[in-house]
């Protein structure tokens, strides 16, 4: 990342719309290049790949595309390139196994969604939508052969995650090395002057710049930021992991995710999704230090997200929140469930899993012990605790989940 001390005067945007720029990043590679760019009069073509691999984007993905936005607001050209055939391939990094291949019905319906769904933060009318398939399925064999030609297989066993599932003897796919050199590719067609990734693709970009160099093109400046959490505080942000804050979630189910992170957490949020600037999320740490209650801070950061999202909703947002969570109040969209059951009562935990709301008894019996299960608006202590049949109970399962159950 860009040193703080670094001299930036002759910078052609000013010190303080760089530091917007650059705050978050993980790595600028190579510095001396990315600045000269910036410094330059042309119009930069910024470039970031998403594969469709699923229908929904996430906070997570709002990173990177938060970055486009910057670019595009000090006048760049942004490209929002949709991998709908390195989807074909699947993506091998950070993962140890070969990846599912999806279908290219799978894939078209999943960028569909992609490209009603990326416009929530950046501009329709200065954005660049690109699909690789529009030169890769032209690409001739002969063409094909000169381009594998860029890159060795022991340059591509370096790669940490190929290195470590060769040496434990997991297979590695022959089209999984073809990814990242195809990625690269896509970087010569488009005349990328920088290229955006989180830093799980640093690899990739890094060998998009040799495959510039092999086809005479100036080299791309790579640009990383990190990989944003998933609400659990541990794995990154994935659907798969259903740990994720999903761009489409309705304004209140988007307010209560981003309410029940963990307070350390939350500062992590702040840094890599709030649009405060530095001297503002500082002050908000100064006040926590100073005894404010970071739930209060965290409303900020929800109402923020929320707003950005859903124009206009995040105090009303905030306000069902607190009807719900604080006063105990019963929202007015309670979904009812109706549970049959053969005796005069049984276990919450077990009536929790039938009716979905845990995935397994274990799981109600840990969250009885955190004092994450209430049955109307108390907290259950004892994991045997029963429903009785014939009543209704007003059922809270941690800071989301929250039903009507009525026992037949």
């Amino acid at each position: 990342m860009i040193p703080e001390n670094r001299h930036i005067i002759d910078v052609r945007m000013n010190k303080n719309d760089l530091e917007i720029l650059v705050r978050g990043s993980e790595e600028i590679i190579p510095e001396d290049s990315f600045l000269e760019k910036l410094n330059s009069k042309k119009k930069l073509r910024v470039k970031a790949g998403f594969d469709p691999t699923s229908p929904d984007l996430h906070l997570g993905h709002t990173v990177l595309l938060n970055k486009m936005k910057l670019f595009q607001d000090f006048g760049h050209e942004v490209i929002f390139l949709i991998g709908d055939f390195t989807g074909l391939v699947g993506d091998p990094s950070g993962v140890n196994e070969t990846r599912p291949v999806l279908t290219e019905d799978q894939l078209k319906e999943n960028a569909e969604t992609y490209k009603s769904q990326v416009f929530k933060i950046l501009d329709p009318k200065k954005t660049e939508v690109r699909f690789n398939s529009e030169w890769m399925n032209k690409v001739h064999p002969s063409e094909f052969i000169k381009l594998l030609s860029s890159y060795t297989v022991a340059r591509m066993l370096e790669r940490d995650d190929f290195a470590k599932r060769y040496k434990s003897q997991q297979p590695i796919s022959i089209h999984e090395f073809l990814y990242p050199i195809l990625q690269g590719y896509d970087s010569v067609e488009l005349k990328a002057d920088i290229e955006l990734g989180g830093t799980d693709q640093k690899f990739n970009l890094l060998l998009g710049r040799e495959v510039q160099k092999h086809y005479g093109e100036n080299q791309q400046a790579i640009f990383t930021v990190p990989l944003l959490e998933g609400l659990d505080g541990v794995k990154k942000m994935s659907k798969s992991l259903n740990n994720y804050v999903a761009l489409e979630d309705k304004p209140d189910e988007m307010f209560g995710k981003i309410m029940s992170i963990s307070d350390e957490l939350m500062w992590r949020y702040f840094s890599l999704l709030s649009f405060k600037s530095s001297k503002e999320i500082e002050k908000l740490k100064t006040a926590e230090k100073e005894g404010e209650n970071p739930r209060d801070i965290k409303f900020l950061l929800a109402e923020e997200i929320v707003n950005r999202f859903h124009k206009g909703k995040g105090k009303n947002a905030k306000e069902n929140f607190i009807e719900r969570f604080q006063k105990g109040n019963t929202p007015e969209n309670v979904e009812n469930i109706l549970i049959d059951i053969a005796g005069e009562s049984e276990l919450l935990t077990r009536i929790l899993k039938d009716c979905g709301l845990l995935k397994s008894t274990s799981e109600g019996m840990r969250l009885i012990k955190q004092g994450a299960i209430k049955v109307d608006g108390k907290k259950i202590a004892d994991d045997k605790y029963k429903l009785q049949k014939g009543k209704e109970s007003l059922v809270q399962v941690g800071k989301k989940k929250i039903a009507k159950i009525i026992i037949n």
